[in-house]
């Protein structure tokens, strides 16, 4: 089952719990389904994950464990799955996410150069962030779907394939 190798991966409730930024959500870190590990759950904190993953913000933890909380789906999964933008990832994630919104909006795509500075987010951002976000939502809603899709589909063939073997098992007579 899947559900063996996400136990080996995921990391312990109890450091989760104790974790600073985690303590913010209180005892409603105690509900279990947020530490279940089954088909629906695993898919749902995968899509949060994904979907804030994508998304040109600040914070993307603590809203995916935020909405975990309020959606009752894995939490660890929903967290890990957010550092699908790291610094290695971020720059080729937005740069798609801004070209499709430019496209989507029929804006002609600029060279804009990043830096990181207050000029640059009164000047050049406020010409990128329409397209930015809509390409974002965009690319976070089909990441998402993705990975519902992914794990549902990766579940049932494990299951499927379990079933298989007790079955050819009880053939066997062993």
């Amino acid at each position: 089952m899947p559900r063996k190798f996400l136990k080996r991966i995921m990391p312990d409730h109890a450091k989760m719990r104790e974790h600073p930024h985690m303590q913010r959500f209180g005892a409603r870190l105690t509900e279990p389904r947020l530490w279940h590990l089954n088909r629906r759950s695993v898919a749902g904190g995968l899509a949060i994950g994904l979907f804030l993953g994508v998304m040109p913000m600040i914070g993307q933890m603590v809203v995916a464990a935020a909405l975990c909380i309020w959606l009752r789906v894995n939490l660890p999964i929903a967290v890990m799955a957010v550092w699908i933008s790291n610094p290695f990832t971020f720059v080729p994630i937005f740069y798609t996410s801004y070209r499709l919104g430019a496209w989507i909006l029929e804006i002609p795509p600029g060279s804009y150069r990043f830096n990181l500075s207050l000029e640059w987010f009164t000047g050049e951002f406020l010409l990128i962030w329409k397209p930015l976000l809509l390409g974002s939502f965009i690319n976070g809603l089909l990441a998402a779907l993705a990975g519902i899709v992914f794990v549902r589909l990766i579940w049932r063939l494990v299951v499927i394939r379990s079933w298989l073997q007790r079955l050819q098992r009880n053939r066997r007579g062993d």
